[in-house]
């Protein structure tokens, strides 16, 4: 059987368990196993005899089972078990005195405790490793790792002195040749030997081996109450002996010595081993040159020289098998690199192909729309939005289309800069569409432009079209979008629909730009009938620092608007402790008093109801079940030590690859953390509260029908229902002016991007405004730490900063809002600036020479992958 980077799990791993447990961390196909990249490496565990152990530091050390006892737990359910191993003839290749030690396991599952008295039998040499610690006077190791080594197999302990010297030294070399375990062997009969006659699996043939894969730095998974992170490393090492790695390699990429432990070949209970493959692969080749023949190169050779980077094969087995950390880091940054390349070179072609597009040519004409327009606004342009407004103009002008992606704060007069480029399109005979992401924000924006033209001449058309609409309704706006005739259309989701049709489109705005994937762009330009590509205006207010937006738009030429309009007055940011009923309850009386006196206020929670598993589309907290932590893992998150995680800062910014969302332990096991509040649960709460009688409450979530949310908006903003409870699906483009309060539960799960987001929902007609932060983030924790950033900034680039520092740059841009799988994993846009700035240019160079990737197929075919799971990263993403 070939094995791709495409074949399934399910066709290879024979435990249906770890099959589903894998597809919830987003590993199905072997190529998403061998990108679930480790968080960390550990450090190579050092060896010791038990005379030279010192409680609290691991160590690893060779040994013989003198006994083994199991003790019923009386006062408690469950079982101790009890083995003492003697460490003689390893302390002696050290030369040091031999002593014992014990090793105790507890357990409420006897099954548990046969498989380990099984293993551990009297006359077993074992190798331990684990943190040695003191009880009633003796060494204890509890719950160590332990490999049992065949006493009966020909130089069980071969090469144990120079071996035991090597690694002391810090060389790992196996010299040597003498066997010190020879009298042990001769003293104690083959466990496999013994009376009960069964047939024990050794998990190392050598003590050589079993060192060596102890001592061994070892990757450490993000894991799940499914699956833990050693179950995780052994279904990746079985993988890659499937794929014909027998062996290692070692830090300088050669062979190791033939008393080199190899990857062990996975029992036919956890892989489907086939056919004669036993037997496969045991050639003296390293193990990346048999992994290369089912893994080629992305990078062109080149490229890869000239940074002396590693094959893409070495590279995945020095990561999932690391001969050492520095190993490891290198890696690391061979697959960032590439990450780097592949999407430079991405961008520079679809950049590319936009010039080669034909386009309407709207140039401006004498009194024109636009002009009239502007000349009635009651307000001046700021000098930004003017710059903007003219530099698009220039773009409409042109025969290829404009692509351009607008950032402006909220609040900065984006849809004055949107409307101005439309009309210049109607004005020149054609169609403009504005596509919005939610009905609510669609139905906003068509009012607030039908006021803006309605003094305009010529009369402008503007057509709602939204997939909520009443049939005759709808029928209505679609006949006036294909009739052809000179217009503005605001439309949702239905503007992507193959019942709509726009033959004379010259013009599409998308707002939030995060909303949508590239597929959905690409369906407008199928809309006109002449063949010609719309030109593209895409708009967001998520704060985007430039080094990300010029890493992730590349292809788009890029406007900021970074002046608000005047009488705007700061929002006061207060972070209150959820546990400090106090504060809590002078909030909740401050904003009664806000209410009394004619305001409204929002209260957002994560869930729309206690018996969600998972968080509201698009709000983007971490949500309390795994598929968040797939998602968290495949994103690349910057450097960082996950929140509880017991990783150092500075080894988080050597590796730069832990999770941004979940908390995890140093084993990457996921810690529970409290579950997340929910609308119906906060509402119900709330409602009860002494400072709110006699207040009438509505609640909005994303479940709700479109005709629902247009009520509850409505209510909402004339002061019926004046405090409002949703979900985020209140975070985009809701616009009500009296609304001067707004508290949002579990803010330390939010990243800061969207907390500043539902931020800009309040002080929106110039009155004093509050947010207040409800977090359960314990003292000192990276959550707290965010939520210090918000309170104490306003500005939109800064926090933006901050955030792709504490999270990286997928969610930030819109992964996880929009639910895409993103293919970048390791690579950070701030501390990489310099790594994708080099691959810009060497992609460009690359292109100059083979627009078309002719001569280099596995990046062209990598190219398009990306292009297809990145859709939130390209021109419309």
């Amino acid at each position: 059987m070939s094995i791709t980077m495409d074949t399934t799990l399910a066709s290879l791993v024979t435990n249906k368990r770890r099959v589903s447990a894998l597809k919830s961390l987003g590993i199905v196909t072997v190529g998403d196993a061998l990108t679930y990249y480790p968080f960390r490496v550990t450090e190579p565990v050092p060896l010791r005899a038990i005379r030279e152990a010192a409680p609290g530091q691991q160590m690893a050390f060779a040994a013989v089972i003198r006994d083994m006892r199991v003790v019923p737990m009386n006062a408690r359910r469950g079982y101790r078990l009890e083995a003492t191993v003697d460490d003689a003839d390893f302390a002696r290749s050290r030369r040091v005195p031999g002593s014992t030690a014990r090793l105790t396991f507890f357990s409420y599952r006897k099954s548990y405790v046969d498989w380990v008295s099984m293993r551990l039998r009297a006359g077993t040499p074992v190798v331990v490793s684990g943190m040695p610690s003191e009880y009633m006077g003796q060494l204890q190791f509890t719950h160590p790792e332990i490999l049992t080594v065949a006493p009966g197999s020909a130089g069980a302990g071969a090469g144990l002195e120079g071996y035991a010297r090597g690694a002391a030294s810090g060389n790992g070399a196996f010299a040597g040749s003498t066997d010190p375990y020879a009298s042990v062997q001769s003293a104690y009969p083959p466990a496999a030997a013994a009376s009960s006659g069964a047939a024990l699996k050794y998990d190392a043939d050598t003590v050589q081996e079993a060192l060596t894969r102890v001592c061994r730095p070892r990757p450490v998974y993000h894991a799940s109450s499914r699956i833990s992170s050693e179950h995780i490393h052994e279904t990746i090492l079985g993988l890659l002996w499937m794929m014909g790695v027998r062996t290692s390699s070692t830090p300088d990429g050669q062979l190791a010595g033939a008393g080199s432990a190899g990857i062990v070949a996975p029992t036919t209970d956890t892989i489907a081993v086939q056919n004669g493959e036993e037997n496969s692969g045991t050639t003296a080749e390293s193990g990346a040159e048999a992994l290369s023949q089912s893994i080629p190169d992305v990078l062109p050779e080149s490229v890869r020289k000239a940074k002396n980077l590693m094959h893409r094969a070495e590279a995945f087995l020095a990561i999932h098998d690391p001969a050492s950390t520095t190993r490891f880091k290198e890696a690391i940054e061979t697959l960032r690199y590439e990450e780097a390349f592949v999407s430079q070179t991405s961008l520079l072609k679809a950049r590319s192909h936009a010039h080669k597009s034909a386009a309407h040519s709207c140039p401006l004409v004498t009194d024109s729309l636009r002009d009239q327009f502007i000349a009635s606004l009651p307000f001046s342009l700021t000098a930004g939005q003017q710059q903007v407004i003219h530099d698009i103009a220039a773009d409409l002008a042109h025969d290829w289309p404009m692509q351009r992606l607008l950032q402006g704060e909220v609040g900065s007069g984006k849809t004055v800069v949107a409307l101005a480029a439309m009309l210049q399109a109607v004005d020149a005979g054609y169609q403009a569409v504005l596509v919005a992401p939610t009905q609510v924000l669609a139905e906003q924006h068509a009012e607030t432009i039908g006021r803006m033209v309605e003094q305009l001449k010529p009369a402008i058309p503007v057509t709602l079209l939204t997939g909520g609409m009443k049939l005759a309704a709808r029928r209505k706006a679609l006949a006036a979008a294909s009739s052809g005739e000179p217009g503005i259309i605001v439309a949702t989701h239905a503007a992507f629909s193959k019942t709509f049709q726009a033959p004379h489109l010259a013009l599409v705005v998308i707002d939030e730009q995060h909303r949508f994937g590239v597929e959905q762009r690409e369906s407008l330009n199928a809309k006109t009938d002449d063949g010609t590509t719309p030109h593209l205006l895409v708009m967001t207010a998520t704060p985007i620092p430039r080094t990300a937006a010029m890493t992730w738009f590349g292809d788009l030429d890029i406007s900021w608007l970074t002046e608000l309009p005047g009488g705007r007055k700061p929002i006061r940011t207060v972070v209150v402790n959820e546990a400090d009923a106090a504060t809590m309850g002078r909030m909740f009386a401050h904003i009664r008093a806000r209410v009394d006196a004619g305001e409204r206020a929002y209260i957002v929670c994560p869930r729309i109801d206690a018996d969600d598993e998972e968080n509201e589309g698009g709000s983007g907290v971490s949500a309390a079940a795994g598929s968040a932590r797939g998602r968290a893992a495949a994103s690349g998150s910057s450097a960082r030590t996950a929140a509880g995680g017991r990783a150092t800062r500075a080894a988080a910014d050597a590796i730069g690859i832990d999770d941004p969302y979940e908390t995890f332990d140093e084993n990457g096991e996921t810690v529970a953390r409290p579950p997340l509040h929910a609308v119906a649960e906060i509402a119900d709460r709330l409602q009860k509260l002494p400072q709110f009688q006699g207040i009438r409450f509505a609640t909005l979530t994303g479940r709700d029908k479109d005709d629902v949310k247009t009520q509850v908006m409505a209510d909402f903003a004339g002061g019926e229902t004046p405090i409002l409870v949703s979900t985020t699906v209140i975070e985009v483009g809701v616009d009500v002016k009296q609304a001067s309060c707004i508290v949002i539960f579990d803010a330390d799960r939010y990243g800061l991007s969207q907390l500043h987001q539902l931020r800009g929902r309040v002080g929106r007609g110039g009155t004093n405004s509050w947010a207040f932060l409800i977090s359960r983030a314990e003292p000192g924790s990276p959550a707290e730490q965010r939520l210090e950033v918000i309170h104490h900034s306003l500005d939109g680039a800064e926090i933006a900063q901050a955030d792709l520092e504490f999270r990286g740059a997928g969610d930030v841009l819109g992964d996880a809002q929009s639910g895409g799988k993103s293919s970048l994993k390791l690579l950070r846009v701030v501390k990489d600036a310099d790594m994708i700035a080099d691959a810009r240019t060497r992609a460009g160079q690359l292109l100059a020479a083979d627009s078309e990737l002719a001569g280099e197929v596995q990046l062209a075919g990598a190219v398009l992958d990306f292009t297809r799971g990145n859709e939130t990263f390209l021109t419309s993403s």
